[in-house]
């Protein structure tokens, strides 16, 4: 026999009983993003190389070890995207989106980084990512704050999620606070564990990101960030933090939170949790009021997230979160048998969704006994079976039986069914 083809390393299929809870999270968050006035845009996956290394960073973890990047026929080089703030700047600086208008778009799709699989982290991953462009003020900041905050609710999340915030300051005031910092770490280079000594050369900032204890004891005493900053980024984080005082919004200041590409500027924040293990990060975000800029197209204040659907969804299940009625894919299983009688439930169910589009019919196909055919009712998780044989296609009737509770079958008139159809799913 042939060798069996199966799935790459970290890129994984998503099977049907695992579909019902991916479309949940993500029908509640496009009522949610909707309920605030945002509109979709869909990018290709696939974009040229060029664009990630001029906005992420060519000396970022991502570049540099993590894209998979390859040369198409005519040899130019196209890379599977690694995140989608980039692609949608291009996608709105090319078709004339930004310039002197104001966007509050949102996204969903794979993303692609090589790096190790692990639980919560895949080679290819989803995100719901949101990009507001055009407003510069810290009240936009904050309204996607609170929408994530209200996301939290309705998944009942709250509880298992806290906000950490911080602010870079303007690409001059960051670059003044990583001169000091590197100043700092330079008399302990030979102790910095090896990531830290050659982000050390290349993107210092990210040193504050280790999860080395002795790098991190090291830091204790480094220069912070806060004391580096300009008025202007000064009074936009407290006016953010105002906002968020004023709702009630819960959030612990880290002056450690940097975030791994270089196009952040001013706010940036995570939602983080504990419940996980090392895969603690759950949605992040910040400003990138340069970015625009950067790839071409006129000054463009910006600012957004991205959250990543797989750890979403594994927090849903470490919680036991998920309502019940998500996981249940079938109201009804009708099953038929004799002469005639697989006709009439075809043509029976289609007029029960006609008439009751939100019910969810599945017919049995397929022949067999009725006895295998109720296996199979079961299995599908309906509520009732809706049984047709001989006698009841003779007396145009139909046998209802409950699948979840121990109650007497029932046999009602066909032409009355949609009747107590409507009483008995209330």
């Amino acid at each position: 026999m042939a060798k069996k083809i199966q799935a790459i390393r970290g890129m994984n299929d998503i099977l049907p009983a695992q579909s019902p809870v991916w479309q949940y999270l993500e029908g509640t968050v496009k009522d949610l993003l909707a309920g605030h006035g945002y509109d979709e845009i869909r990018m290709p996956i696939v974009e040229q190389t060029n664009l990630f290394k001029r906005s992420i960073g060519e000396v970022t973890d991502i570049v540099e070890k993590e894209m998979y990047t390859f040369e198409d026929r005519n040899g130019d080089s196209l890379t599977l995207r690694p995140e989608g703030t980039a692609s949608c700047v291009r996608a709105c600086e090319e078709h004339g989106l930004l310039y002197n208008q104001t966007q509050r778009l949102w996204y969903t799709g794979p993303m692609f980084r090589h790096e190790r699989p692990q639980k919560g982290r895949y080679r290819q991953f989803y995100q719901v990512g949101v990009e507001t462009f055009g407003i510069s003020t810290s009240d936009i900041d904050a309204e996607l704050i609170l929408m994530t905050a209200r996301l939290w609710q309705q998944l009942g999340l709250t509880d298992a999620v806290t906000l950490q915030l911080n602010t870079l300051g303007s690409n001059a005031a960051r670059a003044e606070y990583r001169a000091a910092l590197v100043e700092y770490l330079s008399q302990f280079k030979d102790q910095l564990d090896e990531d830290s000594q050659r982000r050390l050369e290349s993107n210092p900032l990210r040193v504050l990101d280790s999860k080395d204890p002795d790098t991190q004891a090291l830091l204790a005493d480094a220069p912070q960030l806060h004391d580096h900053l300009d008025d202007d980024s000064r009074e936009h984080f407290a006016k953010l933090r105002a906002i968020l005082d004023a709702a009630g919004i819960r959030y612990e200041i880290n002056q450690r939170l940097v975030r791994g590409l270089d196009y952040y500027n001013k706010t940036v924040f995570e939602w983080v949790t504990d419940q996980l293990g090392s895969q603690g990060t759950v949605c992040a975000g910040g400003r990138y009021d340069g970015l625009v800029e950067q790839l071409g197209g006129k000054p463009t204040p910006a600012v957004g997230f991205a959250m990543g659907v797989e750890r979403l969804i594994l927090l849903l299940e470490t919680l036991d979160v998920i309502p019940p009625a998500v996981t249940q894919t079938v109201d009804l299983y009708l099953c038929a048998m004799g002469e005639g009688a697989d006709l009439t439930a075809l043509l029976l169910a289609d007029s029960l969704r006609e008439e009751h589009s939100w019910l969810r019919i599945q017919t049995h196909c397929g022949g067999g006994s009725f006895k295998s055919q109720m296996k199979k009712a079961d299995k599908s998780g309906a509520r009732f079976a809706l049984l047709l044989g001989e006698s009841e296609l003779a007396e145009q009737q139909i046998t209802i039986k409950d699948l979840r509770n121990d109650a007497e079958q029932q046999t009602v008139a066909q032409a009355g069914l949609s009747d107590w159809l409507a009483e008995a799913m209330l």
